[in-house]
């Protein structure tokens, strides 16, 4: 469990592919706090740490999860969004974010608003995954409050320390992202759905 409040970035020091597997290999700086068997978020994607080496730990990303995330087009040298678990009785700052992506989405649009930033992203909704405004919505694992809601799109407000320590500073339109979608959200849809039946 994560709360999208993102705590370092990592950089991909290196790709392996065994079978359907691809290992990443991140240098970072929480890699002398980490340990074999923990969960990390990476760009939102829970994945267990494997091994450790001096400032670099590796993680492998199994092929469902290359399918329904951007983490098979990760490249050596790119950042990534780092959060640890949170730490069960400490303050919830972003909200609840499990790790398990629901699918891709595309950039639309980046628009700077002396000082903030509004992005826009569209998303395949006959996955059946949805937005409201002011609801919770995690984006490459950072936490975020949807500013403007559509059938098949929405768009957040970035403020400049968001802008600065997560790769939001690196998106422009056509960048490929993972979202995962509000959990209490999604149980609400599915509810409904049954229903409906």
């Amino acid at each position: 469990m994560f709360t999208g409040i993102i705590e370092t970035l990592g950089t991909v020091k290196q790709l392996r592919k065994e079978g359907e597997n691809l290992h990443l290999t991140v240098a970072s700086p929480l890699s002398s706090e980490l340990k074999v068997d923990q969960s990390v978020a990476h760009n939102g994607v829970c994945l267990t740490v494997v091994a450790i080496e001096e400032d670099a730990y590796t993680v492998t990303a199994i092929a469902e999860t290359l399918e329904k995330t951007n983490l098979g087009q990760l490249r050596v040298g790119d950042r990534i969004n780092l959060e640890r678990a949170m730490v069960m009785g400490s303050r919830l700052d972003g909200h609840i974010v499990q790790g398990h992506v629901d699918q891709v989405g595309s950039c639309t649009a980046v628009e700077e608003k002396d000082g903030s930033w509004i992005f826009s992203f569209a998303y395949d909704a006959s996955k059946g995954n949805t937005t409201i405004e002011k609801g919770s919505i995690t984006i490459d694992g950072t936490s975020l409050t949807v500013v403007g809601s559509g059938a098949d799109s929405f768009s957040v407000a970035i403020i400049p320390y968001t802008y600065e320590h997560t790769i939001f500073n690196t998106y422009k339109v056509g960048s490929l992202v993972n979202l995962e979608f509000d959990v209490i959200g999604k149980y609400v849809a599915k509810l409904l759905s049954l229903k409906n039946t």
